[in-house]
């Protein structure tokens, strides 16, 4: 398959600036005025972890747009209606401070991923593999989550 670099960086820059824009929108740091559990990583870690996982979203994605497969529309609508689920997360957390509601929407936000990781898998197994620290970091998210509901 040949690279088309300015699509690659198109479907990176796509995560990555959403990301980018709700976390400025949100302004996460309320996270460092919560009650945390002990095994909470500093806030510092979040804005690095998102970012690499919004990259390999982005890779996965354009691996999927450059297939020839036709399930690829299902797959790529799948892909954007999880990243539309997640970035409205940061909202109901932290502006809101919906803390279990954001724990519900997180559940439903990991039955999207793993959908589309199914979806993503059977059209490239790199695209699916790409998408599994993003529901390892959305699992230990759901946890810190429930964790700052019930301290909070």
């Amino acid at each position: 398959m040949k690279i088309d670099y300015k699509r690659l960086i198109i479907s990176i820059i796509i995560p990555v600036g959403l990301g980018a824009i709700v976390g400025l929108l949100t302004s996460s740091s309320s996270y460092k005025d919560m009650v945390q559990p002990p095994f909470a990583p500093p806030g510092i870690l979040f804005p690095i972890v998102w970012t690499i996982l919004y990259i390999l979203m982005g890779i996965s994605s354009y691996i999927i747009s450059k297939s020839n497969n036709i399930l690829k529309s299902d797959a790529l609508f799948t892909y954007y209606l999880q990243l539309g689920v997640n970035l409205l997360w940061s909202f109901f957390f932290f502006t809101f401070k919906w803390y279990w509601f954001s724990a519900i929407w997180i559940i439903l936000l990991i039955y999207l991923v793993i959908k589309m990781i199914k979806k993503f898998y059977n059209i490239s197994r790199l695209s699916g593999y790409l998408q599994i620290p993003y529901l390892l970091w959305l699992l230990f998210a759901l946890i810190l989550n429930i964790s700052i509901a019930i301290l909070n």
